[in-house]
């Protein structure tokens, strides 16, 4: 019995590798993926992405991915894998961009390529080159169209914020403080969420990036102060997750709700009104650059710069003084 079960788990670990992509043993580059979920709709672009930059490249990607956002373990064990596989480079999003970055350091000194996609690594020089959005920008532009629509309105804020998790990851704090520093509040330690004083502020919570976090966090802030009528959230599943709650208390029409990603139907979700403003990403842009870069590298031993991948606020009420693009624009380029 135990010889069987060692077959089974054998096969099994070669089926998986298959359809993570499989190794270099057919003369192309190996490019490892690795993200935060393969369930939030923004990885998955992010995979498709490398997909495709592969198939014209003469690249070949396998994928990993967290059980859920903060699981730092499974993107250790991804890399290891990696390693092992002969890859040439990885991608990464970082689920914990401190704790990861042994691993990181790892994979650098077997001569692999480390690009850091959407999140910086903390340092963000422990990879090789980031591509990503501006995450503060992303967070600034949400904030200032929130400051001048309630400027416009005449209405006092309560702010109820929902963050990624407690691990402060760069992409988390970046966002948060982004849009707090466009809204006008002193955040004293920018690096560090939550250490403001501004009686504006109801309070901070966490979702893990997911609609279900989104609700609870959204419910957990509605019982400290029901009067919340600004929601910043971390990304779009959140914000969805957010609005149900919101219209669960029967306050949906009262509250904006101000977010970032851009995909699809975070924009749908703009011009339906349920979200306010979103800035929007372009993760199939990173992942395609991505692949290209580790491609050149595997040829010629060159190494990229860090890429500024792009970001545009998308609202249908566009706010005097601060740049953006209605949700038609949103939709003809949501995560391209």
């Amino acid at each position: 019995m135990r010889r069987s079960v060692g077959v089974t788990a054998a096969a099994l670990l070669t089926l998986l590798t298959a359809c993570g992509g499989g190794g270099s043993s057919s003369g192309t580059t190996l490019v490892g993926l690795v993200t935060k979920t393969d369930t939030n709709p923004f990885f998955v672009k992010m995979k498709e992405g490398a997909q495709q930059a592969a198939s014209s490249a003469g690249a070949t990607v396998q994928s990993f991915a967290g059980k859920q956002d903060g699981d730092n373990q499974s993107q250790v064990d991804a890399i290891e894998n990696l390693i092992a596989s002969g890859a040439k480079g990885i991608l990464i999003t970082p689920s914990d961009s401190k704790a990861i970055v042994p691993s990181v350091d790892k994979a650098r000194a077997a001569g692999l390529l480390v690009i850091a996609l959407d999140t910086q690594l903390e340092p963000a020089n422990a990879a090789d080159a980031t591509f990503a959005t501006d995450n503060y920008k992303a967070g600034l532009l949400i904030g200032q169209w929130a400051k001048a629509k309630f400027a416009k309105e005449g209405k006092q804020a309560k702010i109820a914020l929902l963050d990624l998790n407690p691990n402060q990851v760069s992409v988390d704090v970046q966002r948060d403080q982004g849009f707090l520093e466009g809204f006008g509040v002193d955040v004293k330690d920018k690096a560090r969420i939550g250490d403001e004083s501004d009686p504006r502020i109801v309070g901070h919570d966490v979702t893990d990036g997911a609609p279900e976090g989104g609700r609870t966090a959204m419910e957990n802030l509605l019982q400290k102060d029901p009067g919340i009528n600004l929601v910043y959230t971390i990304n779009e599943p959140a914000a969805a997750g957010a609005y149900e709650a919101l219209k669960a208390a029967g306050k949906e029409k009262d509250v904006v709700i101000v977010s970032v990603d851009g995909g699809c139907p975070g924009v749908d979700n703009v011009k339906a009104g349920v979200i306010g403003a979103t800035s929007q990403q372009y993760p199939l842009k990173m992942a395609q650059l991505g692949v290209e870069a580790v491609s050149k590298f595997a040829k010629d031993g060159s190494k990229p710069q860090n890429t500024d991948t792009g970001v545009t606020l998308i609202t249908d009420q566009p706010a005097e003084g601060v740049e953006s693009k209605d949700s038609a624009f949103g939709l003809q380029n949501c995560w391209g």
